[in-house]
């Protein structure tokens, strides 16, 4: 018989928060980039929950823990657990009942996967060097000792210590007028769950986009980043229309070096972004659409647990497609929502059934593979399958009301059933039924009555891949005033097989190996690889040690293994490995060592 799990525990911490919860922490921290190396004081506020609880366990991953104390100055007795290959270690400390705070003097590792130490030679300016964090889903652990599980909610402050003349920055309220003197303060007085903790340091500028909006970015790229995301305020104020005031303060964005893993992180107050975003064209801003819809759904309203994630994931991708639509228009939304079923629709073909459910039931796997196309793309849709059936006035009314009942609150998936039952069931009862909502959420695969989303946006595409395969030359495609999107639907409804002369005419005549658009490079470089064409080798070499976005690099890598180029990834690997994240190494590490 096949386990039973407990839905409201976190498998994928060992923190005891029934029993004592970290409210607040305050960092003090000394950055070393000689040393690679944090190194420091944590003071923890406790909630005792069980007023007999004389323990507090704690996720840590290759910290080293110099001492525990109470607020009293009292030292308390500590062990450290054996380490667990996905989760790290426990930290388990002994309390009396006199304790309401834990000081934890520690420092942490030149390999803690949560942290990433560029050289100079690695950034933009190749003057100073940079650090930055990534602490989604359960990385935090390997910077900080604290209880690092989505239901554990905090605020915090913190003082970081740089060297003179850098810039350190949290997901916090941000000066960017602050003298470069070494020293920087940062509060946080809305609780959050504890994998948006984020901190970056390196030779940063700022660029303001509006009253409440701008952007961090080294000096070489930050006029390019102002000028892309230059619509951000203009996405806040339509965000507001839908889902209330903004509850954060300020929205700014970083731009981080090449090598950070993800298109975007949501923390709050300074969300991370991807460079490869910076298109020249605005033709990517839809992640920032997509990191600042996280302010309402994923940051305010919060996972409980990694097998919750589509509730952050799907509701944002369908609120940052509302977003795009009212910005950009009904075109752009409409493309995007396609492009995002032909993802789904790519792992539904290569994805076990009983993996194709909302809920990520990875609770003996790593959390990051709960990150896959179905917490998001299957999510969304069942989120625009509501807005059909509703109407869009009485769902966007619902949305709101769901979004304000558990502001500030970390739910599983049954919570929101139960709401669900309560609310929606009850007054749409003629629009939707439990048995509809139950299979979109815990059916495998897709409901039999999903109808794909179609746009005529790409009926255009869709002759020009007609004649494309009937034997027309590149050259005679019709394909102007085709955006970045009608090209990514092309590259990736192009037939499988393809002789190396259709590429090479392809290539001559649209240059895509040398595409300065991130997304446009992967899909063609993906096309190419499987049909074994050399001439892109080199180019996808180079895009590879440059560019560490596992968006990108995950399936380049697959596509080239699959081709049979394995002597090749070894030696790009080889090549790109030091530049990579920690996170996206180890997940590397395993498919390709």
């Amino acid at each position: 018989m096949s386990k039973q799990w407990d839905n409201n525990h976190d498998y994928h911490s060992f923190a005891n928060t029934d029993e004592v919860r970290v409210k607040h922490l305050s960092l003090s921290l000394n950055v070393d980039f000689e040393a690679k190396q944090l190194a420091g004081l944590v003071e923890l506020q406790l909630e005792f929950i069980d007023k007999q609880s004389r323990a507090l366990w704690l996720d840590c991953r290759d910290l080293t823990i110099e001492s525990v104390e109470s607020n009293a100055q009292q030292p308390l007795a500590f062990s450290l657990d054996k380490q667990d290959e996905i989760l790290g270690q426990r930290l388990n400390i002994q309390l009396d009942p006199s304790v309401s705070s834990v000081l934890i003097r520690y420092r942490t590792s030149p390999q803690a996967q949560g942290l990433q130490w560029l050289t100079p030679q690695q950034t933009s300016g190749k003057k100073q060097p940079f650090l930055f964090s990534q602490s989604q889903p359960i990385n935090a652990r390997s910077w900080i000792p604290l209880q690092d599980t989505p239901k554990a909610r905090i605020t915090f402050d913190a003082v970081i210590n740089v060297p003179k003349g850098m810039r350190a920055v949290m997901s916090a309220m941000n000066d960017a007028k602050a003298p470069l003197t070494g020293q920087f303060s940062f509060a946080m007085e809305k609780a959050m769950p504890t994998h948006l903790l984020a901190i970056a340091v390196g030779d940063l500028a700022f660029g303001e986009l509006g009253a409440r909006t701008g952007v961090y970015a080294e000096p070489e790229v930050i006029d390019a980043a102002v000028a892309e995301f230059e619509d951000t305020e203009s996405m806040v104020e339509v965000a507001e229309s839908l889902l209330g005031p903004y509850p954060w303060g300020r929205y700014d964005m970083i731009v981080l070096p090449p090598s950070f893993p993800f298109g975007g992180m949501e923390n709050p107050r300074l969300a991370f972004m991807t460079p490869t975003l910076i298109a020249g064209d605005k033709s990517l801003v839809s992640t920032v659409a997509h990191e600042l819809a996280h302010s309402w759904t994923g940051n305010l309203v919060s996972n409980a647990t990694w097998r919750d994630l589509w509730l952050n994931e799907g509701f944002t991708t369908y609120f940052t497609n509302r977003i795009v639509e009212a910005v950009y228009g009904k075109e752009l939304a409409e493309l995007e929502v396609v492009l995002e079923n032909g993802r789904l629709q790519e792992a539904i073909s290569t994805t076990a059934i009983e993996a194709q459910t909302l809920p990520a039931n990875m609770q003996q796997q790593d959390p990051n593979e709960a990150f896959n196309r179905f917490t998001y793309d299957k999510a969304s849709m069942f989120v625009h399958d509501l807005e059909k059936r509703l109407g869009r006035t009485a769902f966007d009314a619902f949305l709101y009301e769901y979004v304000q009942a558990f502001a500030f609150e970390a739910i599983t998936t049954e919570t929101f059933v139960d709401y669900a039952k309560q609310t929606l069931l009850q007054t749409y009862a003629d629009k939707i039924s439990e048995a509809e909502m139950m299979e979109w959420i815990y059916g495998e695969g897709m409901p039999s009555w999903f109808i794909e989303p179609k746009s005529t946006s790409l009926d255009k595409v869709t002759m020009a891949l007609r004649a494309f395969d009937d034997g027309a030359s590149a050259e005679s495609l019709l394909t102007d005033c085709w955006r970045v999107h009608h090209w990514q639907y092309f590259l990736t409804n192009l037939p499988q097989a393809l002789s190396h002369e259709q590429l090479a005419d392809l290539d001559i005549t649209f240059g895509f190996t040398h595409s300065t658009n991130a997304e446009i490079a992967c899909d063609w470089f993906r096309v190419a690889i499987r049909n074994r064409y050399p001439k892109v080798l080199a180019a996808v070499s180079d895009y590879l040690v440059k560019i560490g976005r596992g968006k990108f690099v995950k399936p380049l890598y697959g596509e080239l293994l699959k081709a049979g180029f394995k002597q090749e990834v070894k030696q790009i690997y080889a090549l790109a490995r030091e530049g990579y994240h920690p996170s996206i190494v180890v997940m590397l590490d395993q498919q390709l060592l």
